[in-house]
């Protein structure tokens, strides 16, 4: 009696109680089931009102006993007869053939017609060996074979040959011999025979079916037919061993040989190789190595190399060592020359009256012999620069309110263009240019097949353990992990309470694309057995075919599995990877992907402490993830401008206020320092450098130039150190003024100060604006939009100091005069002394006073002297050449990992990319607007049948990934063509079918392997559009709706194909390297296979548009900086009055830009955008640091002049007058305000910062600064041009740019002191 009653009724029991039936219970009863019938009994009828459920005698407490009723229907196995001519060895085994020796006969009308139909015209006359049962056996066997090998006719030939001759031949005794029989009533069956095959047939049959490919899979053929076999005898071998499904007798290949078969002989039938020159049994290139056609070489460009050393860094050396001898040469010639001429005058001396004659005069002793070569000259461009500054400056100073109130109107007016302010954090659109190849290419395949998919991926990775890593799975591991991914799937984002199958990606419509090793097992882990998971797993992953995910697609266990080498039980990371679909940007479905990834991405930051807790790491990465990363770098780097800012406003405030406020005036009465500080200056100066980057701002935005992360993070550290350094120069100098000619007028004062500085500020400021605004013409939005705010900002930044704070300048020294406070100019300090206070030496300046002093008594006359010039020149030149050496060593790209905060979460995900990511991104040769419909394209694209283009698509990224290690292509080519015309073989019965008919069954011409017959015109959009919506199955792996659903683009009203895409993948690429060289090889290959079938084609994968800068980013940056370079000669000749000076001013500059790029191979910094934005800033301040020494050098002042020793003449005479004249300011007004801002940057948390800023800009530093004030005064002394009078020297103090101070008294300059 069973309690429970039939099973019929159990689900009705259940949904009336509201609950689930589980998926453990069904199980159970299945396998009862399965157990339920009597030994050797069939029942026939098991439904389930003949199933009962018992309680007792249950297997498990749980779950009840299955009990079968109702047998009437059953049979016994014991009543089951042999068959007349052939028996079964088993009840589940195939029928076995018994023994025959009998002669061969000749078949009916009826068998011949079948014979032939099965094994071809050949056996349509003479006698054959088979009988009807044995040839339907025969065509039941080669069908199974056919799906599999049908790709390459020779190979189908050769195998249909081999065992219908086996099978048929009329001579068969000749080389087929029973060695084992078994007896079956009162017959013997056969169970082990041998048969002869000669060398040169097993050979040719192997080496036709060794590389054909099965679609399905897209792997070889042979490992389901030959289990793998590495040569014709071990194919033979597993084609003749017994197996349950396989061959139901012992068939050993033996190879021939007279004394162990001496009445036998082997059968030698001629095969036919899969590079035939017959169409009709050809292979496809895809399908026989043989039949393709061999690519040219890849003529890459390779590097040039001497030995082990590139050739740049050969020529440099060399170059520069030739020169070294040339001047050690030339040192010695003149020293040898010297001594010579000195012996012979010692000579000439001794022939002489040691006393003079009467009549000899001996003139005047000449005190400086400087001032006899000073320069004699005016340049009217000089001139009427310093005229027009002063009249500027001058009305300026008069009337400082309208000139405030203008620039301050001008900047509001400018600033309004704020409205239109937008932040581009896109990195598409930030690296590559809308007009360029790449964006094109990619805006064509989103529009066509959609943009990329989203994709979330996760590493569970185990190497946490201090004995190092170790295997990943584990059952009770993949217990929880199937639980996580569970979790996913129930996952409601927090706003819009979205799922992952909301907004998954579904290639056949109704399953989410999820890249796990829970798609082996059916995404539940109730089909993981705790005792074989281990087995089944190995079976998914060696044949992923068996084993599909409800996406219907195979699993490809690299994507699944990372460090792994023979097993994948042994990996130490497990990859998950959920698909997201894209959409166009801004649309609803992409708010509600990015909606759900936020969720994901909180979901798996709590998973990692669970990850943590079962001593394993979980890393992982959104789509969302990087843009989110790169804005947290941002605003963390917004700090550190902001303390730049007030770092430069302090030193600023407080250097300013040195200039006039001396010791001895505190000392006499502290009240001065309240009215001479110039913290209100300072601030005023501060705000004209954001007011001059607010300004530029709202102008380019307002005509739709997006501010991008590099403009704000960028543009204020650099205007800041170039206005502070011209606040600097302004005030230094009106401050020597006011002591010079203390009795003019505030605005004539004025005047003259900024007369005289005017032209430095002109020459500065107009090589960097120009320079700059060059990088407007480059096509990378990045650096074209940074050009254009970095010139905007520094054209301002100098037009407000000129005008507005030269105004304020002449309003504070009114204060100053007034005796009232700094800051609060309200309140008058009526105990400072008067305006008469700026005498003595100023407060704060000891170190500068020392610094003067030793600039112009001990550094200017040392560096000057012949043989430390010649030192410096070696030094530097030496410098040089080993920069140009190590330019070859610099890298391309920008590695993810740099971009975003050190301790960002991604960061462990990059790593474990690069570690266990075993497959490389997938790649697509896309097809634009090609009438696939004709038979001349689709021979121009397909690679399978025999009549395709030699160097079609198919067949040339067939044999490019055969090198991958210059294509960096590693899968077969996912050819759409291809499959659709497979997919119409008639002798596949469950693919393309009409009612129970095959598609093509009867069709005159049939279908065949040369394409003759095949659909063309409106018949092939008819089936193509039918093919496209087939749903992919086991038993049709070729339909087109899941590998092919969004690869098409159909125009059925023109017969045509819009686009398509050609689907392959790269190799693993785990380096800046190697992205680049991928990307360029697809170009390399898509232009080929262009030219060689006048097909348009281009590659695309998701990285190529952030690597496509790299194509030209070297040419880029020497044509910019090269222009920069070509603008700074230009403007620097022409405001200088001397191409020679000019000359040297840009070679300097070369010098440092080149020693800063041989220290990026040193300091890990490798050349992208933003390392290219860094070195035209580089160009425009190394200008900066060059051009007020070079214009002292060619408008020297005179008073400093009169003061130059006696041993300097004409050259070195004006370059001791201008290190003397501004060689201390070039340390104490640029170089230090440069290394303060830069200094800031060492506390970043930004890796981004610290290596493509910090260390860029330290070097800038450090090598603008010694070139400037070493090199450039030694180059200036030997090839500067001729110099000009200064208009404004008369007889004032020394001009300054960072800290004028008084020139000591003559008496300091006594000769005697030298």
């Amino acid at each position: 009696m069973c309690e429970f009653g039939l099973i019929s009724v159990t689900p009705s029991s259940y949904l009336q109680h509201e609950q689930w039936i589980s998926q453990e219970y069904l199980w159970h009863i299945l396998t009862d089931v399965s157990n339920a019938q009597p030994t050797a009994t069939i029942h026939q009828d098991v439904k389930p009102s003949n199933i009962f459920l018992c309680s007792s005698n249950t297997r498990s407490a749980h779950y009840p006993r299955v009990v079968l009723g109702d047998f009437g229907c059953a049979i016994s196995l014991t009543g089951i007869e042999d068959e007349p001519s052939d028996g079964l060895e088993g009840f589940f085994g195939s029928e076995l053939p018994c023994p025959d020796n009998g002669l061969a006969e000749e078949p009916d009308e009826k068998l011949r017609e079948k014979l032939v139909g099965i094994c071809g015209d050949k056996w349509s006359e003479g006698a054959i060996c088979c009988r009807d049962e044995q040839l339907n056996a025969l065509s039941s066997n080669l069908k199974r074979a056919e799906s599999i090998i049908s790709a390459c006719p020779a190979c189908k030939e050769n195998f249909f040959n081999l065992f219908c001759t086996f099978t048929c031949s009329p001579d068969q005794s000749l080389f087929v011999n029973v060695t084992k029989t078994v007896p079956k009533g009162d017959k013997l069956l056969v169970t082990e025979l041998d048969s002869l095959i000669s060398n040169g047939y097993g050979s040719g049959f192997y080496d036709s079916c060794r590389d054909v490919k099965f679609g399905a899979t897209n792997g070889k053929a042979m490992d389901l037919i030959g289990g793998g076999a590495k040569n014709f005898t071990q194919f033979l071998k597993f084609l003749g061993d017994k197996k349950p499904f396989g061959s139901p007798f012992q068939l050993n290949f033996p190879r021939p040989n007279a004394e162990d078969f001496p009445d036998m002989k082997a059968m030698d039938n001629t095969p036919k190789p899969c590079n035939s020159t017959d169409e009709k049994y050809r292979c496809a290139c895809v399908d026989c190595a043989a039949s393709c056609p061999e690519l040219p070489k890849v003529s890459e460009v390779e590097e040039c190399h001497v030995g082990v050393l590139p050739c740049l860094s050969f020529a440099a050396i060399l170059v520069y060592s030739i020169l070294l001898g040339l001047l050690i040469v030339a040192v010695s010639g003149h020293v040898a020359y010297r001594k010579h001429a000195q012996s012979r005058h010692e000579r000439m001396r001794l022939l002489q009256d040691s006393a003079p004659s009467d009549d000899e005069d001996e003139g005047d002793m000449v005190h400086n012999a400087g001032m006899l070569d000073r320069p004699q000259r005016n340049y009217r461009l000089n001139n009427w620069c310093d005229t027009a500054f002063s009249k500027l400056g001058r009305l300026s100073a008069k009337f400082p309110a309208i000139t405030i109130g203008s620039c301050v109107a001008v900047v509001l007016v400018l600033s309004l263009g704020w409205t239109k302010f937008a932040v581009e954090t896109d990195p598409v659109r930030l690296w590559v240019s809308p007009t360029s190849a790449a964006a094109e290419e990619k805006a064509f395949f989103d529009a066509n097949f959609g943009p990329f998919f989203r994709a979330q991926q996760a590493f569970l990775v185990n190497d946490t353990s201090p004995s190092g890593p170790g295997p990943v799975l584990s059952y009770d591991t993949l217990r929880w992990w199937f639980d996580v991914e569970s979790q996913v799937q129930r996952l409601k984002s927090v706003r819009g309470g979205h799922t992952f199958d909301d907004v998954c990606y579904k290639p056949t419509g109704d399953a989410c694309v999820v890249q796990s090793l829970s798609g082996y097992f059916g995404g539940t882990f109730s089909n993981v057995d705790r005792d074989t998971w281990q087995d089944d797993l190995m079976a998914c992953a060696d044949t992923p075919v068996n084993c599909l995910p409800d996406f219907q697609q195979p699993l490809n266990p690299k994507l699944l599995f990372g460090g792994w080498n023979e097993t994948i039980l042994d990996a130490e990371a497990l990859i998950v990877t959920w698909v997201v679909s894209n959409h166009a940007e801004g649309s609803g479905a992409v708010e509600r992907a990015m909606d759900w990834e936020e969720s994901l991405k909180g979901l798996l930051l709590a998973v990692q402490g669970e990850a943590k807790d079962r001593g394993l790491r979980l890393s992982f990465n959104t789509e969302i993830s990087l843009e989110q990363e790169l804005n947290k770098s941002t605003n963390t780097d917004a700090k550190i401008v902001v303390i730049s800012y007030i770092i430069m406003f302090i030193y600023a405030s407080f250097a300013l206020s040195s200039t006039g406020l001396s010791w001895k005036s505190l000392f006499h009465n502290p009240a001065n320092m309240f009215v001479q500080s110039k913290f209100m200056l300072g601030s005023v100066g501060i705000a004209i450098v954001l007011m001059s980057v607010s300004a530029s701002v709202g102008l380019f935005s307002f005509f739709g130039l997006k501010v991008t992360l590099i403009i704000a993070e960028v543009i204020p550290f650099f205007v800041l150190a170039v206005g502070v350094d011209n606040i600097f120069l302004i005030v230094h100098e009106f401050e020597r003024v006011n002591v010079s000619h203390a009795d003019y007028q505030i605005p004539e004062r004025v005047a003259k100060a900024l007369g005289r500085m005017g032209p430095s500020i002109l020459l500065s400021g107009l090589t960097e604006t120009v320079a700059f605004a060059l990088g407007t013409v480059v096509g990378m939005p990045a650096v074209r939009n940074f050009a254009a705010y970095a010139a905007g900002a520094v054209f301002i930044n100098a037009l407000l100091q000129v005008t507005m704070f030269v105004s304020v300048l002449a309003l504070n020294q009114k204060r100053v005069e007034a005796r009232r406070a700094d800051c609060v100019p309200c309140i008058q300090i009526r105990r400072a002394d008067a305006a008469g206070v700026n005498g003595g030496v100023a407060f704060g300046s000891n170190e500068d006073g020392f610094l003067q002093r030793f600039v112009h008594k001990t550094y200017a006359p040392f560096l000057l002297g012949k043989n430390v010039k010649v030192a410096v020149f070696v030094f530097f030149i030496t410098i040089f050449a080993a920069a140009i050496a190590l330019f070859p060593e610099v890298e391309l790209g920008l590695d993810q990992r740099i971009a975003i905060p050190s301790d960002s979460y991604p960061i462990p995900y990059f790593n474990d990319l690069y570690a266990y990511f075993d497959a490389g991104p997938p790649v697509y040769f896309v097809t634009r607007e090609l009438n696939v419909t004709e038979r001349s394209h689709q021979q121009q694209l397909c690679g399978r049948f025999s009549t395709c283009n030699e160097f079609s698509l198919a067949n040339v990224l067939e044999q490019e990934r055969k090198r991958p290690e210059v294509s960096y292509i590693a899968d077969s080519t996912a050819s759409w063509l291809d499959d659709y015309f497979t997919w119409l073989n008639p002798s596949l019965d469950e693919c393309c079918v009409d009612g129970t008919q095959a598609c093509f069954e009867g069709c005159n011409p049939p279908w065949n392997i040369t394409l003759s017959g095949m659909p063309e015109g409106e018949e092939f959009i008819s089936y193509l559009q039918r093919w496209i919506k087939s749903p992919t199955t086991s038993e049709c792996p070729l339909a087109g709706q899941a590998a092919y659903g969004q690869a098409l683009v159909i125009d059925s009203d023109r017969l045509t194909i819009n686009a398509s895409h050609f689907r392959t993948s790269h190799t693993p690429l785990h380096s800046q390297e190697d992205f680049i060289n991928a990307y360029k090889a697809a170009r390399r290959i898509a232009d080929d296979i262009s030219a060689r079938t006048g097909t348009a084609v281009f590659p695309y994968s998701k990285f190529y548009i952030f690597f496509d800068q790299y194509t030209s980013i070297v040419d880029t940056s020497f044509a910019l900086i090269g222009a920069a370079l070509a603008i700074i000669l230009t403007i620097s000749s022409a405001l200088l009055g001397s191409l020679r000076t000019g000359a040297v001013v840009t070679t300097t500059v070369i010098m440092i830009v080149a020693d800063i790029v041989g220290t990026m191979s040193l300091a890990g910094v490798s050349l992208n955008a933003v390392l290219l934005v860094n070195l035209v800033i580089c160009v425009g301040i190394g200008v900066e640091f060059c051009a007020h020494i070079a214009r002292a050098f060619m408008f020297p002042d005179t008073a400093i002049m009169e003061k130059a020793q006696n041993k300097f003449r004409g050259r070195d005479a004006r370059a001791w007058t201008a290190l003397v004249n501004v060689g201390g300011s070039v340390v104490s007004g640029i170089t230090i305000t440069k290394f303060l801002g830069v200094a800031v940057l060492a506390f970043t948390r930004s890796k981004i910062f610290e290596i493509y800023y910090f260390r860029i800009w330290l070097a800038l530093v450090l090598f603008a600064s010694t070139h400037a004030l070493v090199f450039l005064p030694v180059a200036l002394s030997l090839f500067g041009g001729e110099g000009y009078i200064d208009p404004e020297s008369d007889g004032g103090l020394e001009q300054d740019l960072a800290a004028r101070r008084h020139l000591l008294p003559d008496d300091d300059y006594d000769s005697d002191d030298y």
